[in-house]
C-alpha cells in the first residue's frame, strides 16, 4: 500500500537539490538598463598540490579527489597543478618562483579562488593572499565547509561548528593596520616600548568570543553523548550485537545500509553526502537481533579536527562487535582507500588504549567494476565479500557471514521449562539461540544457548544429569518462535 512513498533519503535529496527563495533578498533595479542579465556563477577555482612522496598516479588521484571535492562544495574548477617538491616550502607551499607562475595562472583564467592539496599554515595561508590576490583556501577547510553544508542533525552541526573553530583559532588575523597594539591601558602600566594601546584589540575579542564559544560547544556535545551512551547501554544491557559500517566516503556504506535493512537513508553519488550516524535494526536469517549502525565517511588526510569533534560518532565503530569495511571496488586505486581507513581507525583505537572490533571486508559496487580489477582486488583482500549493494547482489552472503561473525550467547542450557513459565520460553527465543525445542507432557523442553541472566532465571529448570552439549545439527533446529 505504501511501497509508492518516498524514504526519508529520497525526501532529503529532494530538499538538497531544491530551489529555495529568501525573503528580503530581492534587488530591483530602478534603471534596469544598468544590467541586462544576472546569472548566478558558482566560484571558479585553481588547485594547487605539492607531490612530495608515491607515484605520478598516486599525486594525480589526489588531485583528481580534491576536484571532486571542491565540486561537492559548489565550485567550478578551471585548473589543476601538481609540482614536485621534497617537501613543501615553508613560507608559500610551492615556492616563491611558482607562486609568480601561479597568480600568471589565476589572472589568465579568471579565477577567484585557490585550494591547495594540504593544510596549510598560517603564514603559508597569509604569504599566498598576500601574493595572489585572491582567497586561498586549503584541503582541511574544504572539507570542513563541505561537512558544514550537509549537516543536519544538531549533533552533526555542532560538531562540524566545533572543528570549525578549532581551525579558525591558529589562523585569525587582523586586517590592515590601524588595529591597536596587543597591550592595553595606561601608557607605561604594562608591556614596555612598543606594545602600549589603548585597549583590548578586535583580534583579542575574536579570539575571546570564540574560545567562549568552543566551550559552550564542547558541553553541549558532551550532553549528546550522554544521551548516545544512554541508548548505546540500553543495547548492551539487552545483548543486542551492534555492527558499525566503516569506509572511505561515496564507498556505498549507505547503499549497503538500505539493502540490509531497508532503512531508506539518503543515497547519492557525491562525497561527505551523509553525515549524521542512522542505526538500525536487523535480523539474522536464525532469528537474532543486531544493530547496524552508518558511521560517517573517511577520507585521505581527515582533518584532526573532524576526528575530535566527531569523536562520539566514531566510538560507535569502535563499540561495535563487527566492523563491516565497505570497500569501493569501482575505484582505482582501491587498496588506498583501505589503508586511510585504516590509519584513521588505528588513530581512534590508539587514543581509546583500546583493540578495535574483528573487520570484516566488503567490496562493493561489484556491478560498476570490471573482472580485472575485481580479481585483482580478491586476490589482494582473500577473505572480502563482492557485493552490489544497488543490485542485492552478493547481499544475502554477506547477512549470513554477518551472522556467522555476531558473539553467541556464551551459556548452554538444557531445561524444562513449565508451561505456566511460558514467558521464559519466549524470552530464550528472543534473546538467546534455539537449538532443539520439544514440547512433553510436564512442559517445554530447551536445549539453547543464553545470556547469564537468563541462565539464571532457568536455572531452578536445569535437567539433573543431562549431558549439556550442543546437537551437531543444531543449526537446523530450533525455529525462533514468531
Amino acid at each position: 500500500m505504501f511501497d509508492d512513498a518516498p524514504s526519508t533519503g529520497e525526501l532529503e535529496l529532494e530538499d538538497r537539490a531544491s530551489l529555495r527563495r529568501v525573503a528580503g533578498l530581492s534587488t530591483e533595479l530602478s534603471d534596469i538598463t544598468e544590467v541586462e542579465n544576472r546569472q548566478l556563477r558558482l566560484e571558479h577555482v585553481v588547485l594547487v598540490g605539492v607531490w612530495t612522496e608515491g607515484t605520478a598516479a598516486q599525486s594525480e588521484a589526489s588531485l583528481e579527489e580534491l576536484a571532486r571535492l571542491a565540486e561537492t562544495a559548489g565550485s567550478t574548477v578551471l585548473e589543476g597543478l601538481v609540482q614536485r617538491r621534497n617537501r613543501p616550502d615553508p613560507a608559500t607551499y610551492v615556492g616563491s618562483g611558482k607562486v609568480r607562475e601561479l597568480a600568471d595562472i589565476v589572472a589568465t583564467t579568471g579565477a577567484d579562488t585557490v585550494i591547495c592539496d594540504g593544510e596549510l599554515s598560517p603564514g603559508q595561508l597569509r604569504q599566498l593572499e598576500d601574493k595572489l590576490n585572491v582567497k586561498v583556501v586549503d584541503r582541511t577547510a574544504l572539507i570542513l565547509d563541505i561537512f558544514a553544508q550537509h549537516a543536519r542533525s544538531k549533533e552533526g552541526k555542532a560538531q562540524v561548528e566545533l572543528a570549525q573553530l578549532q581551525y579558525l583559532i591558529p589562523r585569525l588575523r587582523g586586517w590592515g593596520d590601524t588595529l591597536s597594539r596587543q597591550a592595553g591601558g595606561r601608557a607605561g602600566s604594562n608591556g614596555g616600548v612598543g606594545l602600549r594601546g589603548p585597549g583590548e584589540t578586535k583580534l583579542e575579542i575574536d579570539r575571546r568570543r570564540i574560545g567562549k564559544r568552543v566551550a559552550k560547544l564542547r558541553r553541549e556535545i558532551s550532553a549528546m553523548d550522554t544521551i548516545r551512551e544512554t541508548k548505546r547501554g540500553r543495547r548492551v544491557a539487552n545483548d543486542v550485537p551492534s555492527v558499525a559500517i566503516v569506509g572511505y566516503t561515496n564507498a556505498g556504506k549507505s547503499s549497503l545500509l538500505n539493502a540490509v535493512t531497508d532503512a531508506g537513508v539518503l543515497v547519492e553519488d557525491a562525497l561527505f553526502a551523509t553525515l549524521d550516524p542512522t542505526t538500525r535494526r536487523a535480523v539474522t536469517p536464525d532469528g537474532r537481533a543486531y544493530t547496524l549502525t552508518d558511521t560517517v565517511g573517511f577520507v585521505r588526510h581527515l582533518p584532526h579536527q573532524l576526528v575530535d569533534a566527531f569523536r562520539s560518532t566514531l566510538d560507535e565503530a569502535a563499540d561495535a562487535d563487527v566492523l563491516l569495511h565497505v570497500v569501493d571496488g569501482s575505484d582505482p586505486a582501491p587498496e588506498e582507500q583501505v589503508q586511510a581507513v585504516r590509519t584513521v581507525l588505528a588513530e581512534i583505537g590508539s587514543k581509546r588504549s583500546e583493540s578495535l572490533p574483528p573487520e570484516l571486508i566488503v567490496i562493493n559496487k561489484a556491478d560498476a567494476a570490471d573482472a580485472v580489477s575485481l580479481a585483482r582486488l580478491r586476490h589482494l583482500l582473500p577473505d572480502a565479500h563482492v557485493v552490489s549493494a544497488r543490485t542485492q547482489e552478493g547481499v544475502t552472503e554477506l547477512v549470513a557471514e554477518i551472522a556467522d561473525r555476531l558473539p553467541r550467547p556464551e551459556t548452554l542450557v538444557d531445561v524444562l521449562v513449565p508451561y505456566a513459565r511460558g514467558e521464559l520460553v519466549a524470552r530464550a527465543h528472543a534473546e538467546g539461540e534455539v537449538l532443539t525445542e520439544d514440547h512433553t507432557a510436564d512442559g517445554t523442553r530447551l536445549c539453547a544457548r543464553v545470556h547469564a541472566d537468563l541462565a539464571g532465571a532457568l536455572d531452578s529448570y536445569r535437567i539433573e544429569g543431562a549431558d549439556v552439549t550442543e546437537p551437531a545439527d543444531a543449526g537446523a533446529v530450533g525455529e525462533p518462535a514468531g
